[in-house]
């Protein structure tokens, strides 16, 4: 078994940026039309250069989402589809958005077990433990369970973002997948400073994941605190 105990975002901090700007836009937290800070003050807030931080708007002016005017600033666009690290990622801060981190608490190679809803064509699966952070702050644990079939992971090489690390190690992408929202306990391993304790009544999602090379492929479970975060599907 493998554990890790690393919290800090493997992703480069000009994409963590312009991930928080996505979710608060797609969230309403920063509505269409709405002027930004300078990028003085902006880099300010999110303790960084003014350099970094146009990497980040580069990103969000790439997928449509802000306008940049010269000499007045840059603008709120909000589009009906935006390509985000973080795109299918449903929990948000109560208030909205929230920069998605994780850290992982276990990964094992192990015989699914009879009780898994049907996914892949192994009967081996690679079990991923994490516990899930919003802006720094626990709001869930996950147990995902990625089909053998699909390759074998390196845990040292894992992402914040699973899909992003399939995309990028695996050589394949998840294009959709299926959730089933209703309620559960906090399982038994779940660490000390997710606020519910074990058998507490919690948020429960169950998610089965689809890839185009494989079809289902993975299969998740997310305990999440209703007190910390809710989940969000935004139609169309």
């Amino acid at each position: 078994m493998y554990v890790k105990s690393q919290t800090a975002s493997s992703l480069p901090l000009y994409v963590q940026i312009s991930e928080v700007l996505i979710r608060e836009i797609a969230s309403g937290h920063l509505l269409d039309g709405v002027r930004l800070p300078p990028e003085r003050v902006l880099a300010k807030q999110h303790g960084t250069t003014v350099r970094t931080l146009r990497k980040a708007l580069a990103i969000l002016e790439k997928n449509g989402l802000i306008e940049s005017i010269q000499g007045s600033g840059n603008y709120v666009r909000k589009t009906p589809d935006v390509a985000s690290v973080y795109s299918m990622f449903r929990l948000e801060l109560p208030r909205g958005g929230g920069l998605p981190t994780a850290q992982v608490l276990s990964v094992q190679e192990l015989r699914k077990p009879d009780n898994m809803p049907q996914f892949g064509t192994s009967d081996d699966a690679t079990r991923i433990r994490r516990l899930r952070f919003l802006n720094q702050e626990p709001i869930a644990v996950e147990e995902i369970w990625l089909d053998r079939s699909a390759g074998k992971i390196v845990p040292a090489e894992l992402s914040d973002s699973l899909y992003r690390y399939y995309k990028m190690r695996l050589g394949f992408w998840i294009t959709h997948a299926e959730d089933y929202v209703s309620i559960g306990q906090t399982p038994d391993w779940a660490p000390v400073n997710f606020a519910p304790s074990h058998g507490q009544t919690v948020g429960f999602i169950e998610r089965i994941s689809h890839a185009e090379q494989f079809g289902s492929v993975e299969y998740s479970k997310t305990w999440f605190d209703p007190q910390r975060a809710r989940y969000v599907q935004r139609l169309r």
